[in-house]
């Protein structure tokens, strides 16, 4: 009773997991719309999307039935996200300028995906037992879900430097924190190391990026409001500059003027 009880529980707090997870690989889609518009990447990172995508393709391998068996929910949530990051990789390839950026994505998007393949490989093949597979690959499911949730470093440090956050997306910390707070619950139930280490770890990584927006969002807001007044005064000084050239021109072409 107390096993069914629990084992209902665990589905819930899973499928729970997955509508987050849905709207945390969603919510770079204003990013990507900014992106979209601008038809230029500016100062964005595409560090989170590619640790990312290696993160779910190696999530994907874990939740496999020959590899750690009753995981569905796990297959279906980092199915869904290797998808939505490659979507996100390729916007971003298609609006890089900087052409030695854009080459060193590729480059390591390659090596990601042949890794997975290496990794898929030798797991099928060596270990011949669902715990040793469950093992190998939870090992190296931990490692990128801790470079997930630390690939914002870079981010916070632009952040520290610049004193706001304007290129470090709110809506992607705020569901990376309810991202990890689920999935550290589901890991109890019952207790699974490989899902609990990354994703309490991860937890703490995204409250310490929530708390940077909360410090530096007033003074973001100060340095958009004198970016744009300076914007403008630059527009009427050019206007100034032209219409006093338009008037010597007139001048010097009519001369009764």
């Amino acid at each position: 009773m107390v096993s069914h009880q629990v084992n209902t529980l665990r589905n819930v707090v899973g499928i729970t997991g997955n509508v987050i997870s849905f709207f945390l690989f969603l919510s770079p889609v204003p990013t990507f719309v900014q992106i979209w518009k601008k038809g230029s990447v500016e100062q964005f990172s595409p560090v989170p999307y590619l640790a990312t995508l290696i993160n779910c393709m190696v999530w994907v391998i874990y939740g496999l039935p020959m590899v750690h068996p009753n995981s569905t929910l796990v297959v279906t949530i980092n199915g869904t996200g290797t998808a939505i990051e490659l979507v996100y990789l390729s916007i971003f390839l298609i609006f890089c300028n900087d052409k030695k950026k854009r080459v060193r994505v590729l480059l390591i998007l390659l090596v990601e995906l042949v890794f997975i393949a290496i990794l898929t490989a030798l797991v099928l093949t060596v270990a011949h037992t669902t715990g040793r597979r469950s093992m190998v690959v939870g090992i190296v499911a931990i490692l990128g879900n801790v470079m997930m949730y630390a690939s914002p470093l870079s981010v916070m440090k632009l952040v520290i430097s610049t004193k706001s956050v304007e290129y470090m997306p709110f809506f992607l910390s705020l569901a990376s924190f309810a991202n990890g707070v689920a999935w550290s619950a589901y890991a109890f139930l019952p207790f699974d190391p490989f899902i609990a280490v990354p994703n309490g770890l991860g937890t703490l990584f995204s409250l310490a990026q929530l708390l940077l927006y909360a410090t530096y969002y007033e003074s973001t807001k100060r340095i958009i409001a004198a970016r744009k007044e300076t914007k403008v005064e630059m527009i009427l000084s050019e206007v100034v500059v032209n219409g006093n050239v338009d008037t010597k021109n007139s001048l010097l072409t009519n001369p009764s003027i």
